[in-house]
């Protein structure tokens, strides 16, 4: 997920099993209200309409049922006949109406996403295709797999080289072959459980968390590059901002092949002048729906090449082939700099229109910030290449940033707009490490700006007064919170923000966009973003992440 609006309120019907996250969208979206954020299960049974029972329904039909009289009744003429067969038949039709809805009461359908997670099957390439929300039921992994054990004890799964899931005998050998591959996978490289030992009391779970995000940040991941936010609908997409992290965990875990196909699949893409469009199709093709290029994807994508290349020297002979993008995105924000030294105002992770802002003349610190982490990044590749020339120029620029932040946004706490009575958000973490070194005044900001965005079910708003639903919660900026607790040495606060993420998994494990007042699950699952935000929470947590240099 790279924005904090509302990606989808349309009720959706249910996505067939065999779509699959690389194909073409073949969602049916149906006219009518908007779909409920939460749901507690995947199918709600309204209640049932009470049914009149013969008493009450014939008094209703303006009927007589008291025992008859000794004495009979006068003989009703012509017209009381005629109306005594009206009452009846309006009395049959009410008791048929309300029996007949009684018994066929409206099923709620589950929302398109309710899928719990997704199937795989370890093969190459990786598919993962949705588990049907009525097979969640008693369902759950097999251990460090993408194989889904369902509660009748067959196994789901997507054969090697297919792209369509099957249901087989738990003793079928493509099954093993599943999981075999899939834990060869995940042993090239670590599973980072922020070094916690169950025995202190702390969540157990992060172990089990932390593999099922790579799981799913591999499933997301197609062949070509595209590292999928998610596998429904208006989050089958790729976006520069999200990858930037798929990139970051992916390398921090051991799995370079993997970070390298997604900065290859970025430099393919990347426009001549440097900028990225704000989100692609799977196939790499740009997304056209109106929605302006987003000047803070240049400086996640600089930082991904950089924590990319500082992890794994190597493979310095990929920096030739990254350097043109590095250098066409670098080159881009230093020219974008104003007098002030601040970039032009343009969309941020929320995708909202600058012209909305507080201060809509000027950047938020959801784009100052990114920009500030890539020129720092870029000028530091710069240098480990022998081009001083450009190590100078971005250094240079970063500094004109920085000072730009100081004057600018610290004065006021560190808000999104730098005005006075600026709103806090997320958007204060790309201020701390691992984006840059820790200052006592942004970890102030930080502890201010997620306690005025705080809910009562645990987790966080994307912003102060936040414009969307007010009691949902979403997992990315808890994710950040968490991270930058992390890779700050605040330990106790990481270990209670990934506590709250691990607690609110959908019933396989996965972690989901977002989570209701009442826990349940609101979005899709997996969010590509918040896996990745949690691999480098918990690897922060073993071992300190590198932070670009300032100088």
């Amino acid at each position: 997920m790279a924005m904090a609006d509302e990606r989808d309120t349309t009720v959706t019907a249910p996505v067939p099993a065999d779509a699959l996250p690389g194909g073409p969208a073949r969602t049916e979206t149906a006219p009518g209200p908007a779909a409920p954020l939460e749901t507690v299960s995947p199918y709600v049974r309204t209640a049932p309409a009470p049914v009149a029972s013969a008493r009450t329904g014939a008094v209703r039909a303006g009927l007589d049922t008291e025992a008859p009289s000794r004495r009979k009744p006068p003989r009703p003429g012509r017209r009381g006949r005629a109306r005594l067969l009206r009452r009846i038949t309006a009395f049959l039709l009410v008791s048929a109406v309300i029996a007949t809805g009684g018994a066929t009461a409206p099923v709620r359908e589950a929302p398109g996403w309710a899928s719990p997670g997704l199937v795989g099957g370890g093969g190459w390439p990786f598919t993962g295709v949705p588990l049907p929300p009525d097979l969640a039921e008693g369902a759950s992994y097999l251990p460090d797999s993408s194989a889904v054990r369902l509660a009748d004890g067959r196994v789901r799964l997507v054969p090697s080289g297919g792209e369509r899931p099957v249901t087989v005998d738990a003793d079928d050998p493509r099954v093993a072959q599943a999981v075999r591959h899939d834990q060869a996978w995940l042993a090239r490289g670590t599973v980072p459980d922020g070094g916690v030992d169950p025995a202190t009391g702390a969540d157990p779970g992060f172990r089990d968390m932390s593999a099922r995000a790579l799981l799913d940040l591999r499933l997301l991941t197609r062949p070509n590059g595209a590292s999928l936010a998610s596998w429904y609908s208006k989050w089958r997409y790729t976006w520069p901002r999200d990858s930037a992290f798929a990139v970051a965990a992916f390398t921090v875990t051991g799995h370079p092949t993997e970070a390298r196909r997604i900065l290859g699949f970025f430099s393919r893409v990347q426009n001549e002048d440097g900028m990225w469009a704000a989100r692609y199709n799977p196939d790499g093709s740009a997304v056209s729906d109106g929605r302006a290029a987003q000047l803070d994807s240049l400086g996640w994508m600089l930082w991904a090449t950089w924590f990319y290349s500082h992890h794994h020297p190597q493979e310095e002979g990929d920096l030739p082939d990254l350097w043109p993008m590095v250098e066409r995105a670098a080159d881009h924000l230093a020219r974008s700099l104003d007098a002030e030294g601040l970039p032009p105002a343009s969309s941020d992770y929320w995708e909202r229109d600058p012209r909305g802002e507080q201060d809509p003349r000027r950047p938020t610190l959801g784009v100052v910030a990114p920009v500030l982490a890539g020129l720092r990044s870029a000028a530091d590749l710069a240098g480990r290449r022998g081009d001083g020339v450009k190590a100078a120029q971005w250094r240079q620029a970063a500094r004109r940033v920085s000072d730009a932040v100081d004057r600018q946004f610290a004065p006021y706490g560190y808000p999104r707009s730098p005005v006075s009575g600026g709103l806090m958000d997320t958007s204060v973490t790309f201020l701390a490490p691992p984006f840059a070194d820790a200052r006592p005044d942004v970890t102030a900001a930080i502890a201010d700006a997620a306690r005025k965005q705080a809910l009562p079910n645990g987790g966080v708003l994307p912003g102060e007064r936040w414009a969307g639903a007010q009691d949902v919660a979403w997992t990315p900026e808890v994710a950040m919170f968490g991270l930058a607790a992390a890779a700050s040495g605040r330990t106790g606060d990481a270990l209670r923000r990934l506590s709250w993420l691990s607690a609110h998994r959908t019933s396989l494990g996965v972690l989901p966009e977002k989570v209701g007042p009442t826990g349940m699950p609101a979005g899709p699952a997996p969010l590509g973003w918040t896996a990745a935000l949690v691999l480098l929470s918990l690897s922060a947590m073993e071992k300190p992440l590198p932070v670009p240099p300032a100088d």
